[in-house]
């Protein structure tokens, strides 16, 4: 089965043999080079044809026969090539390019400057989520680290029944409970006595002092105490976030992996200098591949998630392997007017090697045995011209299937219809 790739004008490959020869061709609107198919043996022999009537021969016959190019001028008269739809397999394709990817791809990037102190993997090793790839010099942040736990023990301490601040504020507290408990009675004692005209006015008055004073020291002194707890409970909340801080200052010092996965680079070796915000190891998810594709703004609207892909990548030469389309994104990348198309390989023996430049094809449709004629004899507003009883006629036409080179013929032409296909030529 012989395959082309176009949507109007869109290039594409020829696939009658997986080991035919393949050229490129640019396509202004996405700048990009595109695989194309060599022309048929008589499209060359045209080609050669061509070259040798612009030669010395062609300058004889026109010697001779100046008469008749000049009439054919006067007369406006054009070559014409008669040809006959045929039966063939086509198919039609979208093309596209992008590169390979690990599923889940991502970089590790260093927080904070500093110097490779130690390197724990390297490039295949497979991690786990949280396993640690680098440490960086984090001697201050350590310190610092150290510190912070220091002063949140010392304030879990000072919350602690042991805690010798609590325990004096808890004496403090017992005492002016005890004297005003004494106070207390011995100023309702002398009021009794008062009442019955028993003691004197001077000794109540100072009972009264001394239980009022004692009742004040003892709300003082449970103020007091709660009003420490309060203080270092803040205080232990305090320490507790300086400790947290510090950890993660450290933490940045410390490349881990983000995911479970697969090491496909390390940028760093041990002793290097790193800058903050530096990419420093590449990871992914271990066997899976993704084909991130890029695909013209006028082609997104015909492709659809399943759709098979063809492929072919730098790395691989011209093996072919299939894909099929797992995920279309919606929003298009202004810079060169394409959208995202990712797509997973269905070949179990696909070797891919991420990053590695690809050129697709996306098929978009395909018939067997299907009627075409060649693309060049289409007229504007699908029409063609047909030689029909001596004279020709244009004759409308239903198409389907478009092609670098052909299009299918859905109703307007048999096999038998005779089509008026210009040639160019001078």
């Amino acid at each position: 089965m012989s395959l082309s790739c176009n949507k109007g004008m869109i290039a594409g490959v020829y696939f009658h043999d997986i080991r035919h020869d393949i050229i490129r061709v640019k396509r202004p609107s996405l700048n990009k080079n595109r695989m194309v198919p060599l022309r048929y043996a008589s499209s060359e022999r045209n080609y050669l044809l061509l070259k040798t009537l612009n030669g010395p021969i062609a300058m004889k016959i026109f010697k001779a026969v100046p008469f008749i190019i000049m009439s054919c001028i006067a007369a406006g008269c054009k070559k014409n090539n008669i040809s006959h739809p045929v039966r063939k397999d086509i198919v039609e394709t979208v093309y596209a390019s992008g590169k390979i990817m690990a599923d889940s791809e991502y970089t590790t990037f260093a927080l904070n400057p500093g110097t490779v102190v130690k390197k724990l993997v390297k490039e295949g090793d497979v991690v786990k989520k949280g396993q640690v790839l680098y440490i960086i010099n984090n001697t201050a942040p350590a310190a610092r680290l150290e510190a912070a736990n220091e002063a949140y023990e010392k304030a879990r301490e000072n919350l602690s029944p042991q805690s010798r601040i609590l325990s004096d504020l808890r004496l403090s507290m017992q005492s002016a409970a005890i004297k005003f408990s004494n106070d207390s009675l011995q100023y309702f004692r002398l009021k009794n006595l008062w009442e019955q005209n028993i003691g004197t006015k001077s000794a109540l008055d100072n009972a009264e002092t001394q239980y009022r004073t004692a009742l004040n020291d003892k709300k003082s002194a449970r103020e007091k105490y709660y009003s420490t707890i309060n203080d270092l409970n803040i205080s232990l909340k305090n320490a507790q976030s300086q400790v947290a801080t510090a950890q993660n200052d450290l933490s940045n010092y410390i490349i881990r992996a983000e995911s479970n996965g697969t090491v496909y680079q390390m940028m760093k070796e041990k002793g290097e200098a790193v800058k903050a915000n530096e990419a420093v190891a590449l990871l992914g998810k271990s066997a899976a591949r993704l084909i991130r594709l890029a695909v013209d703004q006028q082609d997104i609207n015909l492709l659809q998630n399943g759709q098979q892909v063809l492929l072919k990548t730098d790395a691989t030469g011209d093996q072919i392997y299939k894909a099929k389309v797992a995920r279309i994104y919606p929003t298009m990348n202004e810079a060169d007017q394409t959208f995202r198309v990712d797509a997973v390989f269905i070949d179990d023996d696909a070797k891919s090697y991420i990053h590695t430049s690809v050129e697709a094809n996306i098929i978009i449709g395909k018939k067997q045995q299907a009627l075409v004629i060649p693309i060049n004899a289409l007229l504007n507003g699908d029409s063609v011209k047909v030689k029909k009883d001596g004279k020709i006629v244009t004759v409308p036409l239903k198409t389907g299937i478009h092609t670098l080179d052909e299009i299918e013929i859905l109703n307007g032409l048999d096999e038998n219809s005779e089509v008026v296909t210009p040639v160019s030529g001078k």
